[in-house]
């Protein structure tokens, strides 16, 4: 899609614009919510955008392609293109919370957990839009809502992903931000919880990219990634649900 302001032509990426919508919901939401002084949110929500794109892409650089980018690496500035991990953009935008808590003095499992709560909302239309962009295939199928490519019909993983790390997911976090009984949980929960979803599709129901491939048979790099996701979020829920003596 093109258009034109001022005689310079635009060509909007749609994955600029799914991420553009996550980041105003997240946004309204957490005002909404309350927790977070204006300034504080501002603050939050600059660390919070500046590390999600820099680092999701970086993720994807060093966890999946890390080759080719090496032999071209002005293709890794090239976001417009696609290839984003959200693994490593979690890995980051963690390090970047704790930054912020420690600078604005705030707890940073309370600040995690209020992140953690909406991100399924984000991962929603990011899956959405896989799905439109005929990406993340699955096996061969030919029922409705199959992804219809040159090569065949599949079955329409991104849609399966989007259910589960948004309407189940998201229900789950829900349930447990309204009864909370420690700081830290609802992060925990996120991270098993979206492991657990993770490696459940992309085992069953998705193949990975024909540039990455499985590390071991049915086992991709996803899949590693994500079980050690559910590894740091049951160590962490353990952890922080025990009382310190």
């Amino acid at each position: 899609m093109l258009f034109e302001i001022w005689n310079i032509t635009f060509s909007p990426s749609f994955y600029g614009f799914m991420y553009a919508i996550s980041f105003i919901i997240w946004y309204l939401l957490i005002k909404k919510s309350k927790k977070f002084s204006e300034e504080n949110l501002e603050s939050l929500f600059m660390y919070v955008f500046m590390w999600v794109i820099l680092w999701w892409r970086v993720g994807y650089v060093l966890f999946y392609n890390f080759s080719q980018y090496i032999e071209s690496s002005f293709e890794i500035l090239k976001v417009w293109n696609g290839g984003m991990s959200f693994h490593g953009g979690v890995l980051w935008v963690v390090i970047a919370l704790i930054i912020f808590a420690k600078k604005k003095w705030l707890s940073f499992y309370k600040v995690i957990d209020e992140i953690a709560y909406i991100i399924p909302i984000g991962l929603f239309l990011g899956r959405i839009w896989n799905y439109v962009n005929k990406e993340l295939l699955g096996f061969s199928y030919s029922w409705p809502l199959a992804i219809q490519t040159s090569a065949g019909s599949f079955f329409p993983s991104p849609l399966l992903e989007a259910f589960l790390e948004w309407a189940i997911l998201f229900t789950i976090l829900r349930y447990f931000h309204k009864k909370k009984s420690f700081d830290g949980q609802i992060g925990s929960i996120f991270l098993i919880g979206y492991g657990v979803f993770r490696i459940f599709v992309e085992v069953f129901f998705r193949t990975p990219d024909a540039h990455i491939g499985y590390i071991f048979p049915y086992i991709s790099m996803g899949s590693i990634l994500s079980f050690c996701m559910i590894i740091v979020g049951v160590w962490f829920y353990r952890k922080l649900r025990t009382p310190q003596k």
